[in-house]
């Protein structure tokens, strides 16, 4: 017996307003609890791909989150199922104390105003902040900010997680205690990024994009053994 897929994508494009491809006829389906990353070298389409995923950009083709079909009619069920993390936090932290960054999404989706405080609890400990409820994202440091971006998206309790470049700016000790948390979150996740050590510790697949086009996927231990493959999508 075959299960849907969490997450099916048909001949994805994307086209800038300058007219350029951005993305083109991207195909691809990620299992439910999958772990998959979304290789690139800079410019690949990698942080495209994932703000199409949930409607930032417009794009042609068909996007999926467990049977469900991208559509105006459909974009705010799909983002409450569906959560990403910008690669730079300050992109999705806005309020003046981390209580309220993490409060606004489930506050925004319904979840009543009584139940919010908990939440905010236990996401923020899910992502080894408890207590920072009342601190200022802004006098944190950037390890701290990326772990309360993904909290806010952690409160929303979605079904996947799209993550934009994590480790980018993080040193040894902030990234490892990044593959650790992320190693421990049950929600399918797409990770984009061109770290390849990251990839390996976090993903058993890998899809890798160049120039906007799928120019391999399959298991991520093979792919990374493929020194020409690598070479010639600007990654090593």
């Amino acid at each position: 017996m075959t299960t849907r897929p969490a997450i099916d994508v048909r001949n994805l494009c994307v086209t800038y307003p300058d007219g350029r491809l951005a993305l083109r006829d991207v195909s691809f389906s990620v299992g439910l609890g999958e772990s998959i990353a979304i290789l690139g070298a800079n410019g690949a389409g990698k942080s495209t791909l994932l703000l199409a995923l949930v409607g930032v950009l417009p794009a042609s083709g068909a996007i999926r989150f467990d049977g469900l079909c991208l559509s105006d009619k459909t974009l705010r069920e799909i983002r409450g199922r569906a959560q990403l993390v910008f690669q730079d936090p300050n992109d999705q932290l806005f309020m003046a104390v981390v209580r309220d960054d993490v409060a606004f999404g489930p506050l925004n989706f319904g979840v009543p105003r009584d139940e919010v405080p908990e939440l905010v609890e236990s996401s923020l400990a899910a992502v080894g902040l408890a207590g920072f409820e009342e601190r200022s994202p802004h006098n944190l440091s950037l390890g701290e900010r990326k772990r309360v971006a993904l909290a806010t998206t952690l409160a929303c309790s979605p079904d996947v997680l799209l993550l934009d470049e994590p480790s980018a700016g993080l040193d040894a000790p902030g990234r490892r205690q990044l593959v650790g948390l992320l190693k421990g979150l049950g929600a399918t996740k797409l990770i984009a990024t061109h770290d390849l050590a990251l990839a390996a510790d976090l993903c058993t697949d890998a899809i890798i994009l160049s120039a906007g086009s799928v120019a391999a996927a399959g298991p991520i231990g093979r792919l990374l053994s493929d020194a020409d493959l690598l070479h010639s999508c600007g990654l090593s």
